[in-house]
Order: C-alpha cells, then sequence, then structure tokens
C-alpha cells in the first residue's frame, strides 16, 4: 500500500493555520489528482485545496477544525484501483426498512376546548386575563382551576409565531475581520470627515459615452473609475493620507494602490488595484470587473487583497446615505461612497433638484491632520463635479477611448 499524507499548504506569508470550511468529498471516496477536495479558510481568504494524488482518501479532520499550516489533513491511498463508473469502493448500506412510528391522535376540539370552568373564569377575572390566552390542560382542552392559577398576565408575552434561534461557528475569516475591526477602533485616532457630491455632471457623461464605452471595451462605465481617478488625484495631492504609520515611522508611497471593498460568499473581501495612478477610466473599470467576479466566485487570493494604500467601499451598491466606515489596516484612510438621491440644491442662486451622494473620510488623526483630511475630500469633491476638466484634461472623448 503507498499512502499519501496531505498536508495543509502555506495560504500566504505570515499565516500559520486555516480552518477546515468544507470537505468537497466523503470519507472513503476516489479521488483525481488536482480534484478539489475541501474549502479551507484562512484570517484573508478561502482556497480550494486539490488532490495532490489519485486514490481513495480518508479523512484527519472535520469541518470546523483549526489546522496547522503543515499538519496532516487526509490520507490518500495510492494504490488503490479506481472503481469501474466511477463509483467509490464503499460499500452502500443495506437499505432497512422504517416502520413507521403510530401517530398520535389529535386532541379532540368541542365546545368545552378553551373554554373556562367557573372557579378559573373567577381568577382570570381577577388577573385580567381571558380565557383565549390560556392553554387549557381539562378534559377536551377546557380552562381548570389549576390553569387559571398558573396564568400570568401578559406583560408582551410573544404570540404563536417561531421563537427558535440557531448557532453557528463564525468562519475563521469572520473572526479575524472582528479582531481586525475592534483593533481599528482601539489602536487608531479614527474621526470622519463628510461632504456632498452633486453627481449631475458624471451622469451627463454617462449618458452621453456610456454605449460606445461598453460597445468599445466591452465592460460599463460606472461610478467606480470616476471615483478611483479622483481619490489617485486627491492622493497627489496630500500625500499624508496616501501613508500608514510603522512603529515610530510614517511610510508614505509614491503609488496609488486601491483597495476596493467587494461583498463575497464569505463575507467582505477588499482586493486591491496595483497602480491606479497609471490606468484610463478603461482600466480601471476592468480590473474592478475582474476582481469583483474572482471575490464572488471564491477564487481571490491573499496577494490580491493585500498591499493596498487606500480603499474605496460602496455602501449605495446596498441602499446606505451615510456612514462612518471603518478604516482598513494597516491603511490610514478610507473613502464611504453612499446611495444617490435627488435632492433640492442651490445652483446659481436658484434651488433645483440634483443627484446627491453623500461622501465620508475616515482617517487616522495621528497622522492625518483635520486640514489634509477636509482638503482631501474636498478635492475628490471637486474632480467628481468637473470631470471633463480635472480629470479627462478636456477631452472626455480620447479619455474613454482609452
Amino acid at each position: 500500500m503507498s499512502v499519501l499524507e496531505m498536508k495543509v499548504p502555506s495560504p500566504g506569508e505570515s499565516i500559520t493555520e486555516v480552518e477546515i470550511a468544507t470537505w468537497l468529498v466523503e470519507d472513503g471516496d476516489y479521488v483525481e489528482k488536482d480534484q478539489p477536495i475541501a474549502e479551507v479558510d484562512s484570517d484573508k481568504a478561502t482556497l480550494e485545496l486539490p488532490a495532490e494524488e489519485s486514490g481513495i482518501i480518508t479523512l484527519k479532520a472535520e469541518e470546523g477544525d483549526a489546522v496547522a499550516v503543515g499538519a496532516v489533513v487526509c490520507h490518500i491511498d495510492m494504490s488503490a484501483a479506481k472503481p469501474e463508473g466511477g463509483a467509490t469502493p464503499k460499500e452502500a448500506p443495506k437499505a432497512e426498512e422504517k416502520k413507521e412510528a403510530p401517530k398520535a391522535e389529535p386532541a379532540k376540539e368541542t365546545y368545552a376546548t378553551g373554554a373556562a370552568s367557573p372557579a378559573a373564569k373567577k381568577i382570570l377575572a381577577e388577573k385580567g386575563i381571558s380565557a383565549s390566552d390560556v392553554k387549557g390542560t381539562g378534559k377536551d382542552g377546557r380552562v381548570t382551576k389549576e390553569d387559571a392559577v398558573k396564568a400570568v398576565p401578559s406583560m408582551g408575552t410573544p404570540g404563536m409565531g417561531s421563537r427558535g434561534t440557531s448557532r453557528k461557528k463564525l468562519s475563521m475569516l469572520r473572526r479575524k475581520v472582528a479582531e481586525r475591526l475592534v483593533s481599528v477602533k482601539n489602536d487608531t485616532a479614527m474621526l470622519t470627515t463628510f461632504n456632498e457630491v452633486n453627481m449631475q455632471p458624471i451622469f451627463d457623461l454617462r449618458k452621453e459615452y456610456k454605449e460606445d464605452f461598453k460597445a468599445k471595451h466591452g465592460v460599463g462605465l460606472g461610478f467606480m473609475s470616476f471615483f478611483t481617478k479622483a481619490v489617485v488625484r486627491a492622493l497627489q495631492m496630500y500625500p499624508a493620507v496616501n501613508s500608514m504609520i510603522d512603529g515610530k515611522e510614517m511610510v508614505s508611497f509614491e503609488f496609488q494602490d486601491i483597495s476596493i471593498a467587494v461583498s463575497g460568499p464569505k463575507g467582505l473581501m477588499v482586493p486591491v488595484i496595483r497602480n491606479a495612478e497609471n490606468l484610463t477610466f478603461r482600466g480601471v473599470e476592468s480590473e474592478v470587473k475582474r476582481l469583483a467576479i474572482r471575490a464572488r466566485e471564491g477564487q481571490i487570493t491573499v496577494d490580491e487583497m493585500t498591499g493596498g494604500t487606500f480603499t474605496i467601499t460602496n455602501g449605495g451598491v446596498f441602499g446606505s446615505m451615510l456612514s462612518t466606515p471603518i478604516i482598513n489596516p494597516p491603511q490610514s484612510a478610507i473613502l464611504g461612497m453612499h446611495n444617490i438621491v435627488n435632492r433640492p440644491m442651490a445652483v446659481n442662486g436658484e434651488v433645483v433638484i440634483q443627484p446627491i451622494m453623500y461622501v465620508a473620510l475616515s482617517y487616522d488623526h495621528r497622522i492625518i491632520d483635520g486640514k489634509e483630511s477636509v482638503g482631501f475630500l474636498v478635492a475628490v469633491k471637486e474632480a467628481l463635479e468637473n470631470p471633463v476638466e480635472l480629470l479627462m484634461d478636456n477631452n472626455p472623448k480620447k479619455a474613454l477611448e482609452m
């Protein structure tokens, strides 16, 4: 017998253990080489574990177990022959005839069901309780004196609906996210500043160019490219916002790697758009689409989610009007987008209805001062309200064709 011990590979630097999220095979199954046999959660992502060889598999860990990197999770008997027809060699258990349990006869309902005896009726009247609110234990469901004595006046007592609860273990990814969020609140001097953006200029551009843009590039012209380009410009104007604390030092970056929050099947993922300063509108939209698909399909890697210098999160897709986003450590700031709502606004001395989005910048006050944070958000607002001049060099057609 030639048996392979499969060990947990390292998903990435600094990760010491993973959690068996789901076994995709059963104990005793025949598996093919490179066949996915399990999904494992690390504190950063969910990854598939492929079989290293073909053979009969014996599982050595349960779903939900935390397993150290390098530990054995299963054995594969490589000397076992593949069963004909793809069936596993396990013997199918013989079906046993199930004897039906005798059905309980339903309680007999009569005119007495729910009715209170004279003594019970008196006690219930003194307590201010209706007989219909008491379950009778007497013959045919009659409310007895004992039932009335035990009855308690309603103090917001729930009705007849379900009162069940369920309990589910948090995944390693969710637990790590929770730890990081609490750590941010405790370890940073986080503040949030707000502003509003008139989205009409971007609406006008999208209306004019979105069909040609999609036909030419195969991807939609969304809001993320405008926000990403506006953020890159603002980060270049305010380098402190594109910095982070490392011990007693402040590290500033000369590039803009923009993290984008994406909702995936295992929770919030934050993949990174590398060197966003070098991307065109088409480049940003294509990368956003690619990363979002990979995150939703559970294919995102640890490397694709590390190393960002600034984060953009869009709660508006879920209907959020306003929020205070939490910084994505070790970054020092995060921009929150929200829903776009038609609101009255003063334009050239007149009240007009415009599509308005509230934006929020949460920042670490230890290295970003109020002047820089407010200036950064104003720079984002200016670019979004004047995209042709500040983001497209006064040539939108050329900017969107590239």
